[in-house]
Protein backbone atom coordinates (compact mmCIF):
# COMPACT_ATOMS: atom_id res chain seq x y z
CA UNK A 1 0.00 0.00 0.00
CA UNK A 2 1.49 3.33 -0.97
CA UNK A 3 0.28 6.24 1.08
CA UNK A 4 1.02 9.88 1.61
CA UNK A 5 2.36 10.77 5.04
CA UNK A 6 0.67 13.56 6.96
CA UNK A 7 3.32 15.90 8.37
CA UNK A 8 0.68 18.08 9.98
CA UNK A 9 1.55 20.50 12.72
CA UNK A 10 2.01 18.91 16.10
CA UNK A 11 3.06 15.54 14.66
CA UNK A 12 6.60 14.66 15.58
CA UNK A 13 8.04 12.33 12.96
CA UNK A 14 11.18 10.21 12.76
CA UNK A 15 12.37 8.27 9.71
CA UNK A 16 14.23 4.99 9.38
CA UNK A 17 15.77 4.21 5.99
CA UNK A 18 17.65 1.08 5.04
CA UNK A 19 21.17 0.97 3.72
CA UNK A 20 21.75 -0.02 0.10
CA UNK A 21 24.39 -1.95 -1.77
CA UNK A 22 25.81 0.93 -3.84
CA UNK A 23 28.34 2.80 -1.74
CA UNK A 24 31.19 5.22 -2.26
CA UNK A 25 34.67 3.70 -2.03
CA UNK A 26 35.98 5.77 0.90
CA UNK A 27 34.76 6.37 4.46
CA UNK A 28 32.10 9.09 4.41
CA UNK A 29 29.27 10.53 6.40
CA UNK A 30 26.60 7.84 6.32
CA UNK A 31 24.18 10.09 4.44
CA UNK A 32 26.80 10.42 1.67
CA UNK A 33 28.14 6.84 1.71
CA UNK A 34 25.10 5.32 0.01
CA UNK A 35 25.02 6.42 -3.62
CA UNK A 36 22.13 4.57 -5.27
CA UNK A 37 19.39 6.56 -6.97
CA UNK A 38 16.86 5.05 -4.52
CA UNK A 39 18.82 6.15 -1.44
CA UNK A 40 19.42 9.64 -2.80
CA UNK A 41 15.70 10.06 -3.51
CA UNK A 42 14.77 8.66 -0.08
CA UNK A 43 17.25 11.02 1.56
CA UNK A 44 15.84 14.01 -0.33
CA UNK A 45 12.28 13.00 0.65
CA UNK A 46 13.28 12.70 4.32
CA UNK A 47 15.35 15.88 4.44
CA UNK A 48 12.46 17.87 2.92
CA UNK A 49 10.39 16.92 5.96
CA UNK A 50 12.94 18.46 8.34
CA UNK A 51 12.48 15.48 10.66
CA UNK A 52 15.20 13.42 12.36
CA UNK A 53 16.26 10.24 10.63
CA UNK A 54 18.51 7.23 10.99
CA UNK A 55 19.92 4.63 8.65
CA UNK A 56 19.42 0.92 9.28
CA UNK A 57 22.82 -0.50 8.35
CA UNK A 58 23.45 -4.23 8.08
CA UNK A 59 27.01 -3.62 9.29
CA UNK A 60 26.67 -0.81 11.81
CA UNK A 61 23.06 -1.09 13.04
CA UNK A 62 21.31 2.21 13.80
CA UNK A 63 23.41 4.95 12.20
CA UNK A 64 23.14 8.72 12.51
CA UNK A 65 23.38 10.18 8.98
CA UNK A 66 26.20 12.49 10.11
CA UNK A 67 28.36 9.62 11.45
CA UNK A 68 31.41 8.75 9.37
CA UNK A 69 31.46 5.07 8.44
CA UNK A 70 33.47 2.87 6.10
CA UNK A 71 32.08 1.03 3.08
CA UNK A 72 31.06 -2.60 3.62
CA UNK A 73 29.43 -5.48 1.78
CA UNK A 74 27.13 -6.90 4.49
CA UNK A 75 23.38 -7.13 3.82
CA UNK A 76 20.48 -8.56 5.80
CA UNK A 77 19.28 -10.18 2.59
CA UNK A 78 22.11 -12.74 2.87
CA UNK A 79 21.80 -13.35 6.63
CA UNK A 80 19.99 -16.23 8.27
CA UNK A 81 17.06 -15.69 10.62
CA UNK A 82 19.13 -16.00 13.81
CA UNK A 83 21.65 -13.41 12.59
CA UNK A 84 18.83 -11.03 11.59
CA UNK A 85 17.23 -11.43 15.01
CA UNK A 86 20.54 -10.58 16.68
CA UNK A 87 20.94 -7.54 14.42
CA UNK A 88 17.40 -6.37 15.25
CA UNK A 89 17.99 -6.85 18.99
CA UNK A 90 21.10 -4.66 18.76
CA UNK A 91 19.25 -2.02 16.72
CA UNK A 92 16.39 -1.97 19.23
CA UNK A 93 18.86 -1.46 22.06
CA UNK A 94 20.31 1.52 20.15
CA UNK A 95 16.82 2.89 19.41
CA UNK A 96 16.00 2.79 23.12
CA UNK A 97 18.89 5.16 23.69
CA UNK A 98 18.92 7.33 20.57
CA UNK A 99 15.56 7.42 18.79
CA UNK A 100 13.64 10.57 19.73
CA UNK A 101 10.15 10.32 21.18
CA UNK A 102 7.76 10.84 18.28
CA UNK A 103 4.15 10.38 17.21
CA UNK A 104 4.99 8.77 13.88
CA UNK A 105 7.83 6.57 12.68
CA UNK A 106 8.12 6.22 8.91
CA UNK A 107 10.06 3.20 7.70
CA UNK A 108 11.62 3.23 4.25
CA UNK A 109 13.12 -0.25 4.30
CA UNK A 110 12.53 -3.67 2.82
CA UNK A 111 10.96 -6.60 4.62
CA UNK A 112 14.22 -8.09 5.93
CA UNK A 113 15.16 -4.80 7.56
CA UNK A 114 11.71 -4.39 9.13
CA UNK A 115 10.75 -7.92 10.10
CA UNK A 116 11.98 -7.96 13.72
CA UNK A 117 11.63 -4.21 14.36
CA UNK A 118 7.95 -3.54 13.67
CA UNK A 119 6.53 -4.83 16.97
CA UNK A 120 9.01 -2.68 18.89
CA UNK A 121 8.29 0.36 16.73
CA UNK A 122 4.53 -0.04 17.17
CA UNK A 123 5.04 0.29 20.93
CA UNK A 124 7.48 3.15 20.51
CA UNK A 125 5.22 5.54 18.56
CA UNK A 126 1.49 6.15 18.17
CA UNK A 127 1.78 5.37 14.46
CA UNK A 128 4.23 3.44 12.28
CA UNK A 129 3.99 3.70 8.50
CA UNK A 130 5.70 1.81 5.70
CA UNK A 131 4.46 3.97 2.82
CA UNK A 132 6.12 2.02 -0.01
CA UNK A 133 5.31 -1.46 1.26
CA UNK A 134 4.53 -3.78 -1.64
CA UNK A 135 5.90 -1.46 -4.32
CA UNK A 136 8.55 -2.65 -6.75
CA UNK A 137 11.75 -0.60 -7.01
CA UNK A 138 10.58 1.43 -10.02
CA UNK A 139 7.32 2.18 -8.25
CA UNK A 140 9.23 3.21 -5.13
CA UNK A 141 11.35 5.62 -7.15
CA UNK A 142 8.20 7.07 -8.67
CA UNK A 143 6.56 7.35 -5.23
CA UNK A 144 9.60 9.15 -3.83
CA UNK A 145 9.61 11.57 -6.77
CA UNK A 146 5.92 12.33 -6.45
CA UNK A 147 6.04 12.83 -2.66
CA UNK A 148 9.09 15.05 -2.48
CA UNK A 149 8.38 18.74 -2.19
Amino acid sequence: MSEAIDFGQGNSVCFLVSCVGAKSAAPSKAKDLYVSDWFRKARRYIECSGSPWFILSAEYGLVDPESVISPYEKTLNRMGVAERRTWARDVIRDMDQRLPICDLIVVLAGARYREFLMDYLSHRAKHVRVPMEGLRIGEQLSWLNSHTK
